[in-house]
């Protein structure tokens, strides 16, 4: 069975003393509760490394939302995947449609971002996802291919134990909009026969494919029961210490279910 990620995207959101104090309460949970799945967290860029501290002797990892692809240099603003390493981060976060399209980046920037991130032995969580009107119109399908061909350009079948891919509807981010299971299940498929055309059923079958798009403590179970659903990037739940540990918890009781 694969392992199932429950992870939360911060955004914009939280002071360093909120976020100080999330990390007090998380991890002092977490220290009592015996867990499987994979927990997660992608705080603001400027407080990864307090993350990091607070988080040591936890079974809790923490990664950055955003990188530039090239090592050093005269990047105004930039961070690099060998400063991930300097500071011991391994996980940082590709691709998302805010990214896509607040700040316009392009398949080719997230495919460079990819193969810099895998060449310092960074593990990646690649967002994909189609706009409400692409749906309405049928697109989506096509519209996952492009970004999974052009994003994953020159990514190697050995690589792909490093990704992580997760499926974020941008018509259900933030919205209040959720993709119903159904709807989520029927995209995560079409994803792992995806990699199973361009790779190989070895990578497919282990490939961890999250959700992402209103998650909540009242859906999250629905979503996470689904076959090809293993885990879920959580946004503006993941900021609340309550709703986050519950979505945890009903994490750890779906893998087990589906472990059975």
């Amino acid at each position: 069975m694969r392992r199932m990620i429950i992870a939360g995207n911060w955004k914009m959101y939280k002071t360093l003393e909120e976020t100080l104090v999330f990390f007090d309460e998380l991890s002092s949970w977490e220290k009592d509760f015996r867990h499987e799945n994979q927990i997660l967290i992608f705080p603001p860029n400027l407080y990864t490394m307090s993350c990091l501290e607070k988080t040591r002797g936890n079974d809790i990892d923490i990664g950055v939302q955003n990188i530039y692809f090239k090592d050093f240099g005269a990047y105004t603003g930039e961070i690099s995947p060998p400063m991930l390493t300097s500071i011991g981060c391994k996980y940082a976060l590709v691709g998302h449609s805010e990214r896509r399209h607040i700040f316009a980046e392009n398949d080719e920037e997230i495919n460079r971002k990819i193969l810099s991130l895998l060449k310092h032995k960074k593990h990646i969580v690649f967002c994909v996802g189609e706009k409400e009107n692409e749906r309405e119109d049928g697109y989506t399908e096509q519209v996952l291919t492009n970004q999974l061909r052009y994003g994953l350009g020159d990514v190697g079948e050995k690589d792909m134990q490093q990704i992580t891919i997760a499926y974020e509807p941008v018509w259900a981010i933030g919205t209040g909009k959720t993709a119903t299971p159904e709807i989520a299940q029927d995209a995560h498929a079409f994803i792992r026969n995806w990699l199973k055309d361009n790779y190989s059923s070895h990578v497919a079958n282990k490939a961890r494919i999250l959700y992402g798009g209103s998650v909540k403590v009242a859906n999250c179970e629905g979503l996470l029961i689904q076959p090809d659903i293993d885990g879920a990037l959580i946004g503006g739940a993941s900021l609340k210490i309550n709703d986050f540990i519950e979505i945890i918890k009903k994490g750890e009781e779906v893998a087990n279910r589906k472990d059975q």
